[in-house]
């Protein structure tokens, strides 16, 4: 597995598809508001469900921050439409079907349960300039990302 990306270095461009089908790009952001990316395994799965749920439920504070929230998941676009519906998820989901930022994130897990390719639970806060400012790569998909630590990076472009 590769290493993911430093913090203070560059955020790699991706172009993904959200659940309505349509193209999104992390540079459409850029100068505009800083981007909270949250790669997760797989939709519908117990503690992506219980990542994102949290994440909704604390909406107003990241709004409040300046900061678009976007989840990505291999899962095609088709399925993340159902699970942002079912969970009333009130942020993007982004499919990274092909794998491409998972891979230029350095988040993509080899063996997840014995299925290849399936990001793992990492989290990034890029800023209005591109440059990634935190970095989380979680080794347990078990585990939650440092909501907090994700918060308080975001307090500080205040």
């Amino acid at each position: 597995m590769e290493n993911s990306l430093a913090e203070g270095t560059k955020a790699p461009e991706f172009t993904l598809q959200n659940t309505d089908g349509e193209k999104v790009s992390l540079s459409a952001f850029k100068g505009e508001k800083n981007v909270v990316l949250l790669f997760f395994p797989l939709a519908f799965s117990g503690t992506c469900t219980k990542e994102l749920c949290t994440t909704r439920d604390n909406m107003k504070l990241y709004n409040s921050l300046d900061a678009e929230v976007i989840g990505i998941s291999i899962d095609s676009f088709f399925t993340l439409k159902e699970f942002k519906k079912a969970e009333n998820l009130n942020f993007t989901l982004l499919s990274d079907f092909n794998k491409e930022a998972s891979q230029a994130y350095g988040v993509l897990n080899d063996d997840y349960f014995g299925m290849k390719g399936v990001a793992q639970r990492a989290s990034f806060v890029v800023d209005k300039e591109g440059i990634i400012r935190h970095r989380e790569v979680l080794d347990e998909s078990s585990n939650l990302p440092d909501f907090k630590a994700i918060q308080n990076v975001l307090k500080q472009f205040d």
